[in-house]
C-alpha cells in the first residue's frame, strides 16, 4: 500500500490504490478485471462477464429497499498510458506510483489514472460498503474506453436490469452531466505529386506555437486558437503572393486535442525571402491582436530548411484551398442547455508523406443528425478537393434530457 490508502474516505482509497498497483492500459485490462471478479466473488456478490469482456456485478437490495427502482453504477476498467520522455515505464508490467503532491494526488513521470480508477474505486467503494442502504444495485465495468469504445459497443441487449444508470467518468469534481456528445473520426487524404525544387529557391520552416491548445471537447467553445488553421489561413494568403512552394505540412499530435503548433516547409524565390519573413512578422501580430485576449504567448518561428522535392503547384493549391475551407470549432450551440456546445469539429492532425497528405478530424455533436451534418461538410469539402474521406470510430450522442426525474433528484 501506498500513502494514499490512508487518505478518507478510506475505503475509496484502498481500493484506488489497489488499482493503480495492477497494470490496465487499453487492451491491456485482463489482470485488473480478474482481481476485481475475484474480489466480488469472495463478498459473495453475483459476478458475470460477457464475451466482449466486460465485468457485471449485482449486489440485492437492502432488507425493505427491494421495491426501489434499481440503479447501475457504470465506469470503464482501462487508463490511459502516457509517460514523461525521461521516465522508464512500461504500462503493461510496472504498477503506477501514486503519491501526495500537495492538496493532489499525482503519479511519478506518469499518467495517474484517475481516468476512470476513481470511478472503478468509488463503484467497488459501495459495493463493499455494508451501512449504506440501497435498492436493487449493479455495477458494470467496461473495457477499452480510451481507445475504441470496444466494451460499450459490444454489450448486449438485456445484460442491464436497473432503471437509472449512473456514469461515474466525467470531468470537474462536484459537477454532474446530463448528457454527453457521441463523435466519429473524419479523415480527408489527398494525394499529391512532387517535382523537383525549381532553381534559385530557398527553403524555410515557419513555425506557429505558444498556443493554448486544450481538449476538444471541454475548450473547443473558448475561442482558442487552432494552430493547423492559422497557418493554413496565412498559406491561402500569401502563397500565391510569394509564389510559394509547399514541401511539407504537419501540426497537432491528438484527433481530441486542439493543437498547439503547426510546421509548414516551404520553399521560395531567394528575391521573396525577406518578404516572407515580414508578412509572417506581419501576420503574427495580426493574430495577437485578434486573439490576445485568448492566446496570450503566440509565437512564430521563419528558418532555414533543407528539400529536395516540393509539391506541384496544382497539389499545393488543392490542400491549401482544403485546409482554409475546411470547418472548424463550434458549429452549433445547444438550444436545450445555455453554454452547452451542441456540434463541433477539432481539425486535430495533419501529415504529410511522399505521396499524400491527411487531415485527420474529431466531429462531436449531442445530437446524431448534428454528427451526421458534420460529415457532410467534410464529404463535400473532399469532394470538392477530389481527395478521399473516411469516417471511423462513430459513437451515438446522449442527448440532454431536462425533464429527467433522475436530475431532479440529484438537484
Amino acid at each position: 500500500m501506498s500513502e494514499i490508502s490512508q487518505l478518507s474516505p478510506q475505503p475509496l482509497w484502498q481500493f484506488f490504490d489497489k488499482i493503480c498497483s495492477i497494470p490496465h492500459p487499453s487492451k491491456h485490462e485482463e489482470a485488473l478485471a480478474q482481481y476485481i471478479i475475484d474480489w466480488a466473488t469472495g463478498e459473495g456478490l453475483d459476478v458475470r462477464r460477457d464475451p466482449t469482456g466486460n465485468v457485471f456485478i449485482k449486489k440485492p437490495a437492502t432488507t425493505g429497499m427491494e421495491d426501489r427502482k434499481g440503479v447501475v453504477l457504470q465506469a470503464h476498467i482501462d487508463m490511459v498510458p502516457q509517460k514523461n520522455e525521461d521516465t522508464d515505464h512500461d504500462f503493461t508490467q510496472d504498477p503506477i506510483q501514486p503519491y501526495i503532491d500537495g492538496e493532489w494526488v499525482t503519479a511519478k513521470g506518469t499518467t495517474l489514472g484517475a481516468d476512470n480508477g476513481m470511478g472503478m474505486a468509488s463503484c467497488l467503494a459501495v459495493l463493499a460498503s455494508k451501512e449504506l442502504k440501497h435498492g436493487p444495485l449493479e455495477v458494470l465495468l467496461t473495457i477499452d474506453e480510451e481507445a475504441g469504445m470496444t466494451g460499450a459497443f459490444g454489450l448486449e441487449a438485456g445484460w442491464l436490469e436497473g432503471d437509472i444508470l449512473l456514469n461515474t467518468d466525467s470531468e470537474q469534481e462536484g459537477e454532474i452531466y446530463m448528457g454527453c456528445a457521441g463523435g466519429a473520426d473524419g479523415s480527408i487524404k489527398l494525394n499529391i505529386e512532387r517535382e523537383a525544387l525549381p532553381s534559385g529557391y530557398i527553403t524555410r520552416q515557419i513555425t506557429l506555437k505558444g498556443l493554448k491548445g486544450g481538449h476538444s471537447g471541454c475548450d473547443i467553445h473558448t475561442g482558442r486558437g487552432n494552430a493547423n488553421k492559422l497557418l493554413g489561413r496565412f498559406l491561402a494568403g500569401h502563397a500565391a503572393e510569394l509564389d510559394l512552394r509547399l514541401v511539407e505540412f504537419r501540426g497537432g499530435s491528438l484527433r481530441n486535442a486542439i493543437p498547439r503548433e503547426a510546421f509548414a516547409t516551404v520553399a521560395v524565390p531567394a528575391e521573396n525571402e525577406a518578404k516572407l519573413a515580414e508578412l509572417f512578422t506581419f501576420y503574427t501580430e495580426l493574430l495577437k491582436e485578434e486573439l490576445g485576449r485568448v492566446e496570450t504567448d503566440i509565437v512564430t518561428f521563419n528558418e532555414a530548411a533543407s528539400t529536395e522535392n516540393t509539391l506541384t503547384s496544382v497539389t499545393q493549391a488543392r490542400f491549401i484551398a482544403t485546409l482554409n475551407a475546411c470547418p472548424n470549432g463550434v458549429i452549433r450551440m445547444s438550444d436545450d442547455i445555455e453554454g452547452v456546445v451542441e456540434t463541433s469539429l477539432n481539425v486535430g492532425v495533419i501529415t504529410t508523406d511522399e505521396s499524400s497528405i491527411t487531415i485527420l478530424c474529431l466531429i462531436r455533436s449531442l445530437m446524431d443528425s448534428g454528427r451526421s451534418m458534420v460529415e457532410g461538410m467534410l464529404s463535400s469539402v473532399a469532394e470538392l478537393a477530389s481527395a478521399q474521406v473516411t469516417f471511423s470510430g462513430t459513437y451515438p450522442g446522449w442527448k440532454p434530457d431536462v425533464n429527467s426525474e433522475i436530475l431532479e433528484v440529484m438537484k
